[in-house]
């Protein structure tokens, strides 16, 4: 199941991006850490997923939100999910760069992945990609190029956020891996 806002919401073709394995998109236009709180049980762990793919937190910033407090609330979706089920894999994604013009500066959102690395430091059952550095230009904000309104990926930033997870996902077991193209001679 892959769990956050509009950014996963708009992952058309989610499916397409992960041949053979079984996909639910559960990302909602706005949705903040605290509102993936309220609708995890019905909306997520309902659906008995073998594994989590989650990025959260930037609307929370839209909002006023401390680094503190989202990473708190990221703590409680952490433990629900591992209340769920123990041994499920979760992979947690850095917060996306944005841009200060969009009340998501990059000095907070730094700050969130911190906070979010520090949450899940020699966590076993987590895994974390550092997905902030593969977008952010040299100011730390999003790339116009791969994020036209400076907050959702185009086609270009779902193909780079699909080869950033697909070798974690592979390791998990969700996925086969790329087929190499080396042939003996």
């Amino acid at each position: 199941v892959f769990l956050g806002d509009s950014i996963t919401q708009g992952w058309n073709d989610l499916a397409g991006s992960f041949p053979g394995a079984k996909v639910a998109n559960r990302g909602i236009s706005g949705d903040t850490t605290r509102g993936v709180l309220i609708r995890l049980k019905d909306d997520v762990l309902a659906l008995k997923p073998a594994g989590v793919v989650l990025l959260i937190g930037t609307n929370d910033l839209e909002e006023n939100a401390e680094p503190e407090t989202i990473a708190g609330n990221l703590k409680l979706i952490l433990a629900e999910l591992k209340k769920h089920d123990a041994k499920m894999p979760i992979v947690l994604c850095q917060v996306f760069p944005s841009s200060a013009l969009l009340k998501r500066p990059a000095d907070k959102i730094k700050k969130v992945n911190q906070l979010y690395a520090a949450a899940v430091k020699g966590d076993a059952q987590v895994t974390f990609v550092e997905t902030y550095p593969l977008f952010a230009n040299a100011q730390g904000d999003a790339k116009k190029e791969e994020f036209p309104d400076l907050l959702h990926p185009n086609k270009a930033g779902y193909t780079k956020w699909a080869a950033a997870i697909r070798p974690v996902l592979a390791t998990l077991g969700f996925v086969e891996t790329e087929p190499d193209n080396f042939k003996p001679e």
